[in-house]
């Protein structure tokens, strides 16, 4: 290994997080959602390793294949459903589960003569407004997916919009309603999120769906993995690769945007957006260094961030700095560069490698 940049996995944390999950949820199966490379962490990587999961979630077909290549022999779900026809040969051959959210999947799953006949999820929207039949179709879409000749099993699902913020009535609106127009059905439902699992226990049915809970991070703001019993599974760590004495007045980084206000130690760390470390990260965003907080300062540039080091004076060149995860909450980087920790494990780049510990 060159460059210092990696993310450490931990496998230990991934599947104690998923007993969290079980312990929360403990009558409901678990699909747990490892979309978007799985949220960062690796696809593979987390899917193998919550080996005990009861189905997985995916966003495309490609995920879904890479999974069966993989030998995972569960279920696998397609958030999305599929975007052409063309994809149903792949769905039939790979026992892939679409979701269906549109009349125009809805037709051309009709008509399609599958080889061997495949289980659907149908999506309605309970008040999310993005994707889904509504909510007043239920009953015809649902009979109508029982007609078509592809399909061996209807499962129904919804998605929660404000699960996250405790306090909004909204997600028990959701609750009553997709209970409401599914609960003549003879069908599989399944609506709680993260957030739904750990706040909302009305809506774990037959099977919830964690994504950034199994990942080590809370669901809710102002709130911290630790708060709600997880583990943080990546640690973004590098080093120190560069010491300077500057005196009061000198700029530091592009723009010169940030000045000494003293004579002072500054620390160069081979990190930048070029890795996936925000951009708009503001000074005064915290890295971990000898279990010592030390606070960015200047802007963040593509391959390195500058950090102030005058309450450090024992660091040194080869120094780890942690970015998140070991010791430093990923919400609170979040919250320093207005995003989500969501957003923060997805942009780490593939030049990052990821090293399981």
């Amino acid at each position: 290994m060159s460059r210092p940049a990696r993310a450490l996995l931990s496998a230990q944390a991934l599947r104690h997080n998923f007993q969290q999950v079980k312990r929360y949820a403990p009558a409901s199966k678990v699909m747990a959602v490892v979309k978007a490379n799985g949220y960062g962490h690796g696809l593979e990587w987390a899917a193998t390793t919550l080996h005990q999961a009861d189905a997985f979630a995916v966003a495309s077909v490609e995920e879904g294949i890479q999974l069966r290549e993989a030998g995972l022999f569960q279920p696998i779900v397609l958030l999305s459903g599929f975007f052409e026809p063309a994809e149903l040969l792949l769905i039939d051959g790979y026992k892939l589960s679409p979701v269906i959210h549109t009349e125009q999947q809805l037709k051309q799953l009709a008509n399609y003569s599958a080889h061997r006949p495949f289980h659907v999820w149908l999506k309605i929207d309970t008040g999310m407004h993005r994707i889904g039949f509504d909510v007043s179709e239920t009953k015809k879409i649902y009979s109508r997916l029982q007609a078509c000749q592809a399909v061996s099993k209807v499962s129904v699902m919804s998605h929660l919009a404000s699960a996250d913020e405790k306090t909004k009535a909204s997600t028990k609106l959701q609750s009553k309603l997709f209970l409401e127009k599914t609960q003549s059905l003879e069908a599989e439902k399944s609506l709680a999120n993260s957030a739904g699992i750990v706040a909302w226990p009305q809506t774990q049915l037959d099977w919830v769906r964690p994504g950034l809970m199994l990942y080590g991070a809370s669901p809710f703001n102002g709130s911290v993995a630790g708060d709600v019993k997880l583990k943080p599974v990546m640690t973004l760590e590098s080093q120190l690769i560069a010491i300077h004495d500057y005196e009061k007045g000198d700029a530091v980084g592009y723009g010169g945007d940030w000045v000494c206000p003293q004579a002072m130690r500054v620390g160069v760390v081979a990190i930048g957006y070029g890795d996936g470390y925000p951009r708009h990260a503001k000074a005064g965003t915290p890295v971990l260094i000898r279990k010592k907080m030390a606070p960015l300062i200047g802007r963040v540039s593509m391959d390195m961030i500058t950090v102030d080091l005058r309450k450090l004076s024992g660091a040194k060149v080869g120094d780890r700095v942690v970015l998140w995860g070991d010791g430093m909450p990923v919400e609170g980087i979040a919250k320093k560069a207005d995003t989500l920790a969501y957003e923060l494990f997805c942009h780490v780049t593939q030049r990052v490698p990821r090293v399981t510990v």
